[in-house]
């Protein structure tokens, strides 16, 4: 019987590491755009949907705070989780008219957010790695 343990080397950490900071700064871009210039068209987009306005002020959550504890490896896999969540509410809620459509270079119109879903996705199934404040196997992570 093979050992279900992996040997994992300081490359497997550093590419964890790379894509934690990666999603994270990407998204922390978005998030502090959002803390300068509000949230007031999220909130009349929830409404548009019949969602309550006030269900907007989780963009904060999925877009400030969750790649916060992202870059920093703390609680890494439920914050991942949180930005993919936020990713596919983003999809519904602006993005569904681009599904099936292309940009002007030939790559898919919603590239960059199907990117963001994609890795938060891996990054909640991968975890933080040893470079990170919760440690490869650490409580927090």
């Amino acid at each position: 019987m093979q050992s279900t343990t992996m040997n994992h080397t300081p490359s497997d950490d550093a590419g964890k590491l790379i894509l934690r900071a990666a999603l994270a700064a990407m998204l922390l871009f978005h998030g502090v755009s959002k803390l300068i210039g509000g949230i007031g068209f999220i909130g009349a987009m929830l409404a548009k949907a019949g969602a309550p306005a006030a269900l907007g002020y989780l963009v904060y959550v999925g877009e400030v705070i969750a790649p916060l504890l992202i870059l920093v490896g703390i609680f890494t896999r439920p914050a991942a989780l949180v930005v993919a969540v936020n990713m596919i509410v983003a999809l519904l809620l602006v993005h569904t008219s681009q599904f099936l459509t292309l940009n002007a270079t030939g790559g898919w119109a919603l590239e960059l957010q199907g990117m963001y879903l994609m890795s938060a996705i891996a990054v909640a199934l991968l975890g933080a790695g040893r470079f990170s404040v919760g440690g490869a196997s650490g409580r927090y992570n």
